[in-house]
């Protein structure tokens, strides 16, 4: 095979290597530890559902329906879609298992990988991971607030502390049609300038111009009416009952009109949190409320609260940041043996197994090597101490401990290496 024949990942997909396994723990476990904490319980579903459900509920006139899913017929010529987001498939779970007969809200969590066909780039792969969290049948505005309360302290948790909380309303099915009309007005006017998606999207779908990102289009979306002038009484009081609690939390946020989020089934409340250093992909977490959505699927209407956040951008930030370096060096081995000679190499195997059996993190080379190039790998694996055994440490039962950043040395019987290392 030739060098140009190698086959490597394919595009927009990430090898996780062993150096990063570090941060990935500490997202994954910040996220358990931080969702159980609000109550939240763990679902997992099936990698792919039938393409009805995203049709029906993320929307046929979005990016993610018509450009973005990764959609193929089985063998029994069913369409199936790979998950391109999370929300619709637990929402197919709490009507298949009739979760409405227990205690509402119901609060799951997951931690699952996600697939979009989009063009990658910094922070956007077309496979990627997703902490994300559902509340479904309660439609008090507490339930909003805690959802971005439990995303704000799992961001904070992980060590994203220079983050910028951003909330807008976009009304429900009462208010939003007379909002729509007059931006379908507005936007007729310029039909000649705004760019080629934005097009499709004033005959289609209205309310995703507000999402657009071409600069070309930002002027004309800048001096659009906004929906939060149009909103309903019910739909106003719930949006002013989110802020003052999080106000009441002590969880600043900015307004932002243009936020409509990129999924047809959002109503009333919808944010995302940004690193306050930002640009237009940088989102560490969004969601919003999805009153319709439940309903959409074949449910009873039933209210539901949610958000998303992608693992690859929080570690992007988090190296980016310098967050997490000083405690990963723990999470590598501990202890190596270097052994010289075939007696001392007997040995230090009998050690190598007592060792793991207190549970030490403990390595050592499969054959003889000399001393000076064991050392080099113990320097490589970043361990702590290196334990010496050679013909004179075997001799008097002792072995001796390098300190691999001070170079210190010291001596101990071999049989309490062990409890020494384990205290």
């Amino acid at each position: 095979m030739t060098h140009n024949n190698k086959i490597q990942n394919p595009r927009g997909t990430l090898d996780v290597l062993p150096e990063d396994q570090y941060y990935w723990d500490l997202v994954r476990n910040s996220a358990e530890n931080i969702a159980q904490q609000f109550g939240h319980q763990r679902i997992d579903t099936p990698v792919f559902e039938a393409t009805a459900l995203f049709a029906r509920t993320v929307g046929e006139g979005t990016d993610i329906v018509e450009k973005e899913m990764y959609t193929f017929d089985d063998r029994g010529d069913e369409s199936l879609t790979l998950r391109p987001e999370g929300t619709a498939p637990v929402s197919r779970a709490y009507i298949q298992h009739g979760m409405h007969s227990m205690p509402q809200p119901v609060r799951l969590y997951y931690i699952t990988p996600i697939f979009r066909y989009e063009r990658p780039q910094s922070g956007r792969f077309r496979q990627h991971w997703q902490f994300g969290i559902e509340a479904i049948g309660d439609e008090s505005a507490l339930i909003d607030a805690e959802v971005i309360h439990l995303l704000w302290s799992f961001l904070i948790s992980v060590g994203l502390k220079d983050i910028k909380l951003f909330i807008n309303s976009i009304g429900d099915s009462h208010c939003r049609p007379a909002y729509l009309n007059e931006l379908e007005s507005y936007y007729s006017k310029y039909q000649q300038e705004i760019c080629a998606d934005c097009k499709v999207r004033l005959r289609k779908n209205p309310l995703r111009l507000l999402d657009c990102k071409q600069p070309s289009c930002q002027t004309i979306k800048s001096d659009a009416p906004e929906i939060i002038d149009h909103l309903c009484g019910e739909c106003e009081e719930h949006f002013t009952s989110v802020r003052k609690l999080l106000e009441m939390w002590g969880i600043p946020y900015e307004i932002d009109a243009n936020l409509v989020r990129g999924l047809d089934y959002y109503t009333k409340t919808v944010f995302e949190i940004h690193p306050k250093s930002s640009g237009s992909q940088t989102a560490l977490g969004a969601g919003g409320r999805y009153d319709g959505l439940i309903e959409q699927i074949g449910g009873a209407n039933t209210p539901g609260v949610g958000f998303g956040s992608g693992i690859e951008r929080i570690i992007m930030n988090l190296k980016q940041n310098n967050v997490g370096l000083e405690n990963s060096a723990s999470e590598k081995t501990s202890l190596y043996i270097a052994h010289i000679g075939e007696e001392p190499m007997e040995t230090s195997l009998n050690l190598l197994g007592s060792l793991r059996n207190f549970g030490i993190k403990v390595n050592t080379s499969s054959k003889s090597r000399s001393l000076k190039a064991q050392l080099r790998s113990a320097n490589t694996m970043g361990v702590t101490h290196t334990l010496i055994l050679g013909p004179e440490e075997i001799q008097h039962g002792n072995v001796k401990i390098l300190e691999m950043e001070s170079g210190e040395e010291s001596t101990i019987q071999i049989d309490k290496v062990a409890t020494y290392f384990s205290e």
